[in-house]
């Protein structure tokens, strides 16, 4: 029996073979083994919208957002300027400095791009 691939998108470990391609159990993400350009595009991170983002892009913030020890949340339409884009296990892949709250890390699925 072959050597079952780790899932490029998840990284999970289970996965079946559906003709040529993969299939992962966990994410249900579909890729062909012998592809090395989709590996490549995999590390692409996306706001809200599917934009691609960019260290040093300014986001907009598109819901409010409770911070743990603030006695405010982010607010909704907050404007970030010259972000960071980091590689996190937790999900948290922008960091930032925001005016009143100081450096933040901040999931790209509560932005957009401006």
């Amino acid at each position: 029996m072959s050597e079952i691939p780790a899932c490029p998108k998840c990284k999970g470990a289970n996965a079946y073979p559906s003709d040529e391609l993969w299939i992962c159990t966990e994410c249900f993400h579909e890729w062909n083994p012998n592809d090395e350009k989709e590996s490549e595009g995999s590390d692409k991170i996306l706001d809200s919208n599917g934009n691609e983002l960019q260290s040093g892009d300014t986001i907009i913030i598109i819901k409010d957002l409770p911070v743990k020890g603030a006695p405010k949340a982010i607010k909704l339409g907050t404007k970030v300027k010259n972000i960071r884009l980091v590689e996190s296990s937790n999900g948290h892949n922008i960091d930032c400095k925001i005016d009143g709250f100081g450096a933040m890390s901040i999931k790209s699925e509560f932005v957009r791009k401006a």
